[in-house]
């Protein structure tokens, strides 16, 4: 697991180097002492975990993270500051520790983030056509995506509909359409994209797939017709 460490303490980037240095599945890539010249750096050099700092001169490890892209690196935020811990999570995070890091607290969340990219990598392995994998609370779970009946945003959130139960993911629609990247689903709504196959009816602008009415707005209907070959 390759880790870079940002923080704009050199002591306490060398205490993370320490604790790090002694944990045989982790390669040091290097150490940066603001957010900018670690966002110079993962153009250039990708990781697979930040140790970040929160509070640094510039951009914030907040800002930093929040960012990163596509294909960001896991983060587990360090800190001197508790106050920033619902946001640090609303952001996915890995873990939040609080300084001064005592050794068994550091080894507990890089296990956790080996766990997290160990499953990950597990995922490359398998068909990526027909899963998805998403993280439902702190698990990160396995979905079909022909268990899909179909998906709606919500603020922050997006639900999963299956055939089963829904799922919230902290996500927005964009990305789960670029995640999905199947004919099977079509965006009918700025809200909403449905399995094309699980359409039961449309009626008076309204899809039917099961005993949930989904809306399709003047925008995509003809996209929605052209797909569904009407005779």
């Amino acid at each position: 697991m390759k880790v870079l460490i940002v923080d704009d303490n050199k002591i306490a980037r060398s205490t993370l180097v320490q604790l790090a240095s002694q944990l045989s599945y982790i390669t040091i890539a290097g150490e940066c002492e603001n957010a900018l010249s670690a966002y110079n750096h993962l153009q250039k050099e990708p990781v697979d975990l930040l140790l970040l700092d929160i509070e640094m001169p510039g951009i914030t490890g907040i800002e930093l993270t929040r960012n990163m892209g596509k294909n960001a690196p896991l983060v587990i935020f360090i800190t001197s500051k508790k106050e920033y811990a619902v946001e640090a999570f609303d952001l996915n995070v890995v873990d939040y520790i609080v300084k001064p890091i005592l050794p068994a607290r550091f080894l507990q969340a890089m296990e956790r983030a080996k766990e997290i990219l160990d499953t990950k990598n597990d995922q490359l392995q398998i068909d990526q056509d027909d899963i998805l994998f998403i993280r439902d609370t702190n698990i990160i779970r396995r979905i079909n995506k022909a268990d899909i009946l179909f998906i709606e945003a919500m603020g922050d959130y997006v639900k999963l509909y299956t055939t089963q139960k829904y799922y919230a993911v902290h996500s927005t629609l964009k990305k789960i359409e670029d995640r999905l990247c199947s004919p099977a689903f079509i965006k009918v709504h700025r809200s909403y994209i449905v399995a094309v196959d699980k359409i039961d009816q449309l009626k008076d602008g309204t899809i039917i797939i099961g005993d949930k009415s989904i809306p399709v707005s003047d925008a995509y209907r003809a996209n929605l017709n052209a797909r569904l070959n009407i005779i």
